[in-house]
C-alpha cells in the first residue's frame, strides 16, 4: 500500500474538490427547489399530524424526507395535480439527487485509488532523476537552475517536511515526498537508489552530514552537491560522500567584498551567476567543429577543458587543441547561439 501522505504529485489541472463543491450545490439546490415549489402548493398537501396545513418548515420537513427517500407519510399530497406534480417533477429530481449523491461517494473513492495508481506508476517510471532535498531559496534556486540547463520538472524530486515548502513545490510542478531525508525510508519513497544526483540544501551542516552518508549508502553511484554553511565542515561532508560542496555563507561573503571593492566586478560575478539573462557559465560539448582548435578560438569564451574527468584551465598547454569527447566551461550569452547548444543539450553535427 501506498502511503498517499508521504508522497505529493504536482496538483492536476483540474481539482476533485472543486467537483464536490459543484454536487454539493447541486444537492442543494434541488432541496431548496423543491422547498418552493411544495410551500406556493401547500394547499395542496396535508400534514396528518398537525392541522392539516402545511408551513413552510413543513416543507422544508417534506422536501427534506422526501428527496432522500425517507417518506414517513405525514405530509402527503391529496389533490390530483399535486400527486401528479410529485410523479413527473419531485420524483425525477429525487432520483438526480440520489445520483449526485453516489456519484460524489463513487469520486472519492476512485480519486484516492487513482492517486494511489498514480503515485505507483511515478515511482515506476522515476530513472536517473535528481533528487533536491530541502526546498528553500537554495533548492528553489538549484532546482530552477536544472530546468534552465534542460532538466524536465518531471525529473525532479523534492524533499522537505515544512508544509509551506511542499506547496511550494508542488505549485512549480514537482514530485514532493513529504518528511525528514536523514532517514532512509523518506529517501526511498524519492527512489533515491535510481536517481542520477542529489542536492543537498539542509539547513544546518551536521543535517547535511546525516543526509549525506543516508544518500551515499542508498545510492554509490549518484552524484551528490551538498552546500554547507561553514568551511570548516566542508572536509567532513567530503568525507560523508559528496562529490561537490559548496560553502553558501563564504560564498556570499567573498561575493560581497569583491562588490565593496570593486562594484562592477561583483555586478559582473553576480550576472554570471544568474540564469536566463546577460552572461551564464555553462558547461558544453565540444562541437564537431572544434576538434583540433585551441580553446580561444572557440565561439564561446573557453574558460576550462575537461578532459577525462580532469579540470584544466583554458591555458593549460595540455588542452592547447582540443579533442572528441572534452568538455568545455565556458562563458557565454544566455541567449540561444547558433554555434553551440543551449547548456545541458548534446552537441549538433
Amino acid at each position: 500500500m501506498v502511503d498517499l501522505a508521504s508522497v505529493r504529485l504536482p496538483a492536476r489541472a483540474s481539482s476533485p474538490w472543486r467537483a464536490l463543491r459543484l454536487r454539493l450545490m447541486i444537492g442543494l439546490g434541488l432541496l431548496g427547489t423543491i422547498v418552493v415549489l411544495v410551500y406556493l402548493d401547500r394547499d395542496a398537501y396535508i400534514d396528518n399530524n398537525a392541522d392539516g396545513r402545511v408551513s413552510l418548515i413543513d416543507a422544508v420537513y417534506y422536501a427534506t424526507v422526501t428527496i432522500t427517500t425517507t417518506g414517513y407519510g405525514d405530509i402527503v399530497p391529496v389533490t390530483d395535480n399535486a400527486r401528479l406534480f410529485n410523479a413527473v417533477v419531485i420524483t425525477p429530481m429525487r432520483i438526480l439527487f440520489l445520483v449526485v449523491l453516489v456519484g460524489t461517494t463513487l469520486e472519492v473513492l476512485a480519486g484516492q485509488g487513482a492517486e494511489e495508481w498514480r503515485i505507483q506508476r511515478w515511482r515506476k517510471r522515476m530513472n536517473g532523476h535528481v533528487v533536491v532535498i530541502g526546498y528553500g531559496t537554495k533548492g528553489r534556486a538549484a532546482a530552477e537552475t536544472l530546468q534552465d540547463s534542460g532538466v524536465a520538472a518531471e525529473q525532479i524530486v523534492v524533499i522537505d517536511h515544512a508544509p509551506e515548502a511542499v506547496e511550494d513545490a508542488r505549485e512549480d510542478g514537482y514530485a514532493v515526498v513529504v518528511g525528514d531525508a536523514t532517514r532512509r525510508e523518506v529517501l526511498m519513497r524519492a527512489t533515491m537508489d535510481r536517481a542520477a544526483k542529489a542536492i543537498v540544501t539542509a539547513d544546518r551542516d551536521d543535517a547535511a552530514v546525516l543526509i549525506t552518508l543516508t544518500a551515499r549508502a542508498a545510492n554509490p553511484g549518484a552524484q551528490i552537491v551538498v552546500a554547507v554553511r561553514e568551511q570548516q565542515n566542508v572536509p567532513l561532508v567530503q568525507q560523508s560522500g559528496a562529490d561537490a560542496v559548496v560553502t553558501s555563507s563564504e560564498s556570499v561573503g567573498r561575493l560581497m567584498g569583491l562588490s565593496s571593492v570593486s562594484p562592477s566586478l561583483g555586478q559582473v560575478l553576480e550576472d554570471l551567476l544568474t540564469t536566463g539573462d546577460g552572461l551564464e557559465v555553462a558547461e558544453r560539448e565540444v562541437l564537431p567543429s572544434e576538434v583540433g582548435q585551441g580553446p580561444q578560438k572557440c565561439g564561446d569564451q573557453v574558460i576550462a577543458v575537461v578532459r577525462r574527468g580532469v579540470v584544466h584551465r583554458f591555458f593549460d598547454p595540455t588542452v592547447t587543441q582540443l579533442e572528441r569527447g572534452d568538455r568545455l566551461v565556458v562563458v557565454r550569452s544566455a541567449e540561444e547561439l547558433p554555434w553551440a547548444p543551449r547548456p545541458g543539450a548534446s552537441a549538433r553535427d
